[in-house]
């Protein structure tokens, strides 16, 4: 579904991204795990279109993304769950859900918030609620559904877990496994490495811009570097 070959980024003079390769094949979920500064957020930036690329290519089912503008991407079937969740803090939850659908149109949208509420109930009883007056869960909560509402086929999701306490990250993750049987494939940025892994059909560690190991998710659960760096053992 997604293919990257020696993709490469940089902010000004310094080069994060170095001849980057990696692919996502359709009903995966992969996960990229690194250290911080490792380049994986700018990796998803540069998947979703909202940061440049120097060299290498980016193709979507096939097709070149490297000039397609980033709403494009979303219409494409491209959603990207932000670092931080970057919700839209004085507008009530509905309307943040709203917005994830902007690049839709028919009378199914009304449909598929009712579908967000039952995956989300904590988001159904403060549905009215400004977004920024939610807990860190409840806003990714509702990131993770703001980018659902714009039906895509490819999630690219950044930290989801950052900040939350530990029941909250087991229920984000049971959530992004249920990714599965909603036919969404998933890219999947995260620094809790286990968690990430023992999600993912495969993985990817990513080390100063640069993809040093791949393999599956439980391989690299039972890897001795992996472990040592990533999983604190």
């Amino acid at each position: 579904m997604l293919s990257v070959e020696g993709l490469t980024s940089s902010y000004g003079r310094i080069q994060v991204l170095h001849g980057v390769s990696l692919e996502v094949r359709e009903g995966e979920i992969v996960a990229l795990i690194g250290s911080n500064g490792a380049g994986k957020t700018t990796l998803l930036r540069a998947l979703s279109g909202l940061q440049p690329i120097s060299g290498g290519s980016v193709r979507f089912e096939g097709a070149p993304l490297d000039r397609v503008a980033a709403h494009r991407r979303v219409a494409l079937g491209i959603a990207q769950v932000p670092e931080g969740r970057q919700v839209f803090a004085p507008l009530s939850v509905a309307d943040n859900l709203r917005l994830g659908a902007f690049s839709r149109r028919g009378g199914e949208i009304e449909a598929d918030l009712a579908e967000i509420y039952g995956l989300f109930p904590a988001l159904a009883e403060k549905r009215g609620a400004a977004a920024g007056s939610l807990s860190g869960g409840q806003q990714q909560m509702l990131a993770i559904g703001r980018a659902l509402m714009a039906r895509p086929r490819l999630i690219l999701l950044d930290e989801p877990s950052m900040g939350l306490a530990p029941v909250l990250v087991d229920q984000i993750f049971a959530i992004i496994a249920g990714f599965r049987s909603r036919g969404i494939t998933v890219l999947l940025v995260e620094q809790n490495a286990y968690a990430a892994l023992a999600v993912a059909d495969r993985g990817y560690v990513i080390e100063t811009g640069r993809i040093t190991l791949s393999a599956s998710g439980a391989e690299l659960l039972h890897d001795a570097g992996v472990r040592a760096a990533y999983l604190g053992l």
